[in-house]
């Protein structure tokens, strides 16, 4: 087998995940450049929490710096004929280029029969078909709604606390029966019929066999990863282990990946055709608890040495570095974690905690207060210099 050193690993990696260019002028960032970032990662994940700002956003300001987040909203709920984006469980619910479409009817179609999605959704495929299929035919009929819309609306108990209605509408979403129409300032997803959503170019495009998406989606994981392990190249989009291992025997049969020794990892690796191992990467940027890069937390540690868990759920009292944590990456490295909040009603971005993974050096502190400066400026929250920005003495450093 050919071989890539640890740093070398590393460096195809962070380019391959679109880091190392020269980021736009600020306020310069256009809906094709926003485009051509989401077309290289393949996806954004959504997550609704909002101590920050809603995770999806956060990839393209990592990679790009200030953009007009209505760029994302519009690709991703505006009107039909503008429609760039689609939502649906990749890696976990995701907006994805409406042209991957076709490569997750399969996961549709076996949602359908009950195969795939939560355990609890699984008896809308079967003996509450009928009520799931009155939802269906009420959104047909009356146009999109929202979980709310309905009589017995979200259920009780949070978020979660499904009720009925709910979880028949989340059932039809994965089978692909419903599509995202938008979202309300709640983030409330609101639902509709594909075909008065999604571009009727979209929907006409052929299926594939379940044999040959899975080739396509594990090759556009290499794509976006640079050199990946087979579990990495699974995780991307969560394939199932044989989807995953029979695709990539074949895509190294077609040459499109070729297996590699990585220094440092114990099981091989796999380099894609149009991966480039560039002689340096620098970088700055701050990086949702949900970006491609450090999503997977083994890869995180196989090429950064950076062991990373998020602490959402971890009492407050137990947290080792607090509760909405980003990875700092600097150079090509990641050498802090940051605890983030925007306070919005003071008009603040509050650094809560920095902790730092080898002590702050004087280039790794300069280049961390430039991006919570850029950061700040692009949320609308006070940054009036250095001093605007609230860095108590939490954690091994401060700023």
């Amino acid at each position: 087998m050919d071989g890539l050193s640890a740093a070398e690993a590393r460096r195809v990696a962070l380019h391959a995940q679109g880091f190392g260019r020269a980021r736009p002028v600020p306020g310069a960032v256009t809906a094709r450049a926003l485009a051509a970032t989401i077309e290289r990662l393949h996806l954004h994940q959504v997550d609704s929490v909002n101590v920050l700002v809603r995770a999806h956003y956060l990839p393209a300001f990592s990679r790009l710096g200030p953009y007009d987040r209505g760029l994302l909203e519009e690709a991703a709920w505006g009107a039909r004929r503008g429609r760039k984006l689609f939502e649906y469980w990749a890696h976990e619910c995701s907006l994805l280029p409406l042209a991957l479409q076709p490569l997750f009817r399969w996961r549709m179609a076996r949602a359908d029969r009950g195969i795939g999605c939560y355990g609890r959704l699984r008896p809308y495929a079967g003996e509450l078909r009928p009520a799931a299929m009155a939802v269906l035919e009420r959104i047909r009929a009356e146009g999109p709604m929202s979980a709310g819309d309905f009589e017995d609306g979200r259920g009780k108990g949070g978020w979660w606390g499904w009720g009925e209605t709910k979880g028949a509408l989340e059932w039809l979403f994965w089978a692909g029966h419903l599509t995202t129409a938008t979202r309300r300032l709640t983030f409330e997803r609101v639902y509709d019929l594909p075909e008065r959503v999604l571009p009727a170019a979209v929907l006409a495009l052929p299926t594939p066999d379940e044999g040959e998406a899975h080739r396509a989606l594990v090759d556009l994981s290499a794509r976006a990863m640079g050199v990946a392990s087979a579990g990495d190249l699974r995780d991307y989009f969560r394939l199932r282990p044989e989807e995953a291992r029979t695709a990539v025997a074949e895509l190294v049969e077609a040459g499109r990946l070729r297996e590699v020794a990585v220094e440092g990892w114990s099981k091989p690796g796999y380099l894609h055709a149009e991966a480039r191992v560039p002689r340096r990467v620098s970088a700055r940027a701050l990086l949702a608890p949900f970006d491609p890069l450090v999503w997977e937390r083994s890869r995180a540690e196989r090429l950064f040495g950076f062991r990373y868990r998020i602490e959402i759920y971890v009492p407050a009292e137990l947290r080792q570095h607090g509760y909405y944590v980003l990875p700092f990456l600097s150079g090509d490295r990641l050498v802090a974690r940051v605890d983030l909040k925007a306070d919005r009603a003071a008009g603040r971005l509050v650094v809560k905690g920095v902790h730092w993974e080898a002590g702050p050096r004087p280039e790794n502190a300069e280049a961390l207060r430039a991006e919570l400066e850029s950061m700040a400026g692009w949320l609308g929250l006070r940054c009036d210099g250095p001093s605007a920005i609230d860095v108590p003495r939490v954690g091994n450093g401060d700023l």
